[in-house]
């Protein structure tokens, strides 16, 4: 009974160890420098203080739908106006660190995806998906399978970083277009 007792238990965790194991990890694809590289190539940029009030907090969030979760702002700006912005949205379960470039006129001319951190659903860093944000401003509201694609298997990736550039160009509509 004993030795059937010992075979039943190493069966089980050797049962045990063979099922695979989802393994949360972080791809660091580039840094904001590398980021402001791409984005604005030959316009030198200089970081802004920026923290929202509770009522530019509550104003964006009207006007985006979107929650704001960070009132401090990671911005740099270039003398023609243009701004970056560094920032983060949720992914699935994780963060997923951004960077987009707005233009002098509230457009978004490039979008870089800095940190992913989910096991799945990178497909967000595709060239031509982000392709989709060049050109947008706070006047649509982007949705996600209306004017941007969604990606089989990254649907909340998708999702949320539409959310996050509606945030942020309704953002530099209302609060930044101002500095």
């Amino acid at each position: 009974m004993q030795r059937r007792n010992f075979i039943k238990g190493l069966m089980m965790s050797v049962a045990g160890l063979s099922l695979p194991v989802k393994m949360a990890y972080a791809k660091q694809f580039l840094t904001i420098e590398e980021a402001q590289k791409i984005i604005f190539p030959d316009k030198a940029l200089i970081k802004i203080p920026v923290t929202l009030t509770e009522a530019q907090e509550h104003l964006i969030e009207e006007k985006s739908d979107i929650r704001v979760r960070n009132h401090k702002m990671n911005i740099w700006k270039a003398a023609d106006g243009s701004m970056f912005i560094a920032d983060q949205v949720i992914g699935k379960h994780e963060n997923i660190d951004m960077a987009v470039g707005i233009d002098a006129t509230g457009k978004v001319v490039g979008i870089e995806i800095l940190t992913y951190r989910e096991s799945y659903g990178e497909q967000v860093m595709h060239p031509k998906w982000r392709a989709q944000f060049h050109g947008k401003d706070s006047s649509e509201h982007l949705l996600l399978d209306k004017q941007i694609r969604n990606i089989s298997g990254a649907t909340l990736s998708c999702r949320h970083v539409t959310d996050g550039i509606n945030r942020l160009t309704q953002t530099w509509d209302l609060v930044l277009k101002k500095l």
